[in-house]
């Protein structure tokens, strides 16, 4: 019997938990290069993020501001920034599934 044997087994858990750190970081950088794209009222307002959630930026189509109804465009607003976050979320979830190899680790995603 290997006296030793124990602490290779944790020498090699501790290198397969560096890898997965490593790989976690690869992945949120490649999440943070990600454009996902969402619209509202048939592609009047559109909104862009990032894989990570960063909102990048969002296009209103001058036809749908209504001095009149801004509770309209608000609310196309929101619509479409919360499908493009929607988006990014389950993107970030499907790629850390893929390291976890469909393992749901809490706290990870």
């Amino acid at each position: 019997m290997n006296p030793f044997g124990k602490m290779g087994d944790l020498g090699q858990i501790m290198k397969q938990a560096q890898k997965m750190l490593e790989d976690t970081r690869k992945i949120e950088e490649s999440l943070a290069e990600e454009r996902i794209e969402a619209s509202s009222g048939g592609g009047m307002v559109k909104a862009a993020v990032t894989g990570k959630g960063e909102i990048l930026e969002v296009k209103i189509d001058p036809q749908v501001v209504d001095s009149n109804d801004v509770e309209m465009l608000e609310d196309l607003v929101v619509t479409a920034v919360r499908e493009a976050l929607e988006q990014a979320a389950a993107l970030k979830t499907e790629k850390m599934k893929e390291l976890t190899g469909g393992m749901g680790i809490p706290g990870l995603f």
